[in-house]
């Protein structure tokens, strides 16, 4: 076992750097290989499932602990962050959506608590990961590859936004009926003219495709793009040998650069959960309007 874990470390130190970009940015898959293509259902991210799924209960513990701790006396710091993140999502759900909001409010919120934690996720050391499941090979468990953060998987994203897409045309049929549906389909936005009745549709149908496409693109991108910035800083300073630098050069590249692009990219995190959080109930708040 020893010397397998011995050529494993060999097989690192000449990997080139396209190479451990490669291997960083794959998941842990039920093929136990790459996506050949672009689309396949038939591959699973366990990696993405795992991560996703215990950051939604992790979401739901902390709601539900906020809730329980609430008090009517003076609240305490973590009573008043959660009350001002309550706050927020209320007041903006208020201005958007102009309807029943029971369901609403409570959804912008989860779903701004889980993107931060599913984008914090991307704040663990690059090598952390991998260094991880060279300490378990030694105990005869071999994980091939493992992404810790799903929002850089567009499987994910992709999924968030085509939920927010069904909950759009939900809240469509039940505003307005599935018959007014239907003629909005028909009649908007150049009027309601049985001759522009295939370019309202044609239209109307672009925009719904826009709607889901755009809003999981916009996360994965800037995740993805903040993820492959961390692995160029961690490069730097070793991109030849792919050692532990404590020369200067690799101080830099290691330590001051990845700090600050860490602090930089916690305004990246909470920016982008924000505008899918804003988005999400635009895109609702649209359903519940008549043209």
């Amino acid at each position: 076992m020893s010397s397998e874990v011995n050529q494993a470390h060999a097989a690192a130190e000449q990997m080139t750097p396209t190479a451990y970009i490669s291997e960083h940015l794959q998941n842990l898959n039920n093929s136990g290989g790459p996506q050949t293509s672009i689309i396949d259902f038939s591959i699973i991210n366990l990696d993405t499932i795992f991560w996703a799924s215990l950051m939604g209960l992790l979401t739901v513990f902390i709601l539900l602990i906020a809730a329980r701790r609430a008090t009517p006396g003076v609240p305490g710091r973590f009573q008043c962050f959660i009350e001002m993140i309550v706050e927020m999502a209320e007041t903006q759900s208020k201005s958007i959506v102009h309807g029943d909001r029971s369901f609403i409010a409570p959804l912008a919120l989860f779903v701004f608590f889980w993107i931060i934690l599913l984008n914090t996720l991307d704040l663990i050391p690059v090598d952390w990961v991998l260094g991880v499941n060279h300490f378990i090979e030694s105990f005869g468990v071999h994980v091939p590859h493992h992404k810790v953060v799903p929002t850089t998987d567009l499987n994910a994203t992709m999924g968030m936004s085509m939920s927010v897409l069904l909950l759009v045309f939900f809240y469509s049929f039940k505003v307005k009926g599935f018959g007014g549906f239907l003629h909005e389909l028909v009649s908007a936005p150049f009027g309601a003219k049985w001759y522009l009745a295939p370019f309202n549709l044609a239209l109307n149908i672009i925009e719904y495709l826009a709607k889901g496409v755009s809003l999981g693109m916009r996360l994965f991108g800037n995740m993805y793009a903040g993820e492959l910035v961390f692995l160029l800083i961690a490069l730097l300073g070793s991109v030849w040998t792919f050692n532990f630098d404590l020369s200067l050069f690799g101080l830099v590249g290691h330590v001051i650069a990845g700090s600050a692009w860490a602090i930089f990219h916690i305004l990246v995190i909470l920016l982008q959960a924000f505008i899918f959080m804003m988005l999400t109930l635009v895109y609702i708040g649209q359903a519940h309007s008549h043209h």
